[in-house]
């Protein structure tokens, strides 16, 4: 059986860089089947490809800097990164590419990453919690990722 590994990244203390982590909290308390796990990174290791071991599939939660209206979602895949070295995931210590090389390198395979994105209005702030642009698009950015959720359970069995 397939398994899927739903990571929130982020740093809650400046503000809406923290969303990936909100979301992976609100996740985590619903009732997944034994093959979803979700989980919160915070931000990066150098360990993190770690985390990825035995997963099949990888959707990262995090901020997106697109330069849209602050509380947009996106959905990239890893051709969508790869495309475009300018759009990283996040700002965090190492990317999701890197870590990913990192994961095939030690464990010989690693999973296929997608990631949901939210356009921050601030990342800068230290402030725990979102600012209220970011607030008020938090339940859809939940809603479309519980759905991405479950459709990735459907393309899984």
């Amino acid at each position: 059986m397939e398994k899927l590994l739903v990571l929130g990244i982020g740093n809650t203390l400046l503000t809406d860089d923290g969303v990936g982590v909100h979301a992976a909290e609100v996740l985590w308390k619903e009732e997944w089947p034994e093959n979803v796990t979700v989980m919160e990174a915070g931000t990066f290791t150098q360990d993190i490809y770690a985390l990825f071991q035995g997963y099949d599939r990888l959707l990262v939660l995090d901020v997106i800097h697109a330069e849209h209206e602050p509380g947009t979602i996106y959905e990239l895949t890893e051709d969508d990164i790869r495309s475009n070295e300018k759009q990283r995931v996040s700002i965090h210590d190492i990317d999701m590419l890197d870590s990913l090389r990192m994961c095939e390198m030690r464990c010989g395979k690693r999973p296929k990453m997608e990631i949901i994105g939210m356009q921050p209005y601030d990342i800068t702030t230290w402030n725990i919690g979102l600012s209220d642009a970011c607030k008020a698009k938090f339940d859809n950015f939940v809603s479309h990722t519980r759905k991405r959720i479950n459709e990735i359970i459907a393309e899984m069995n």
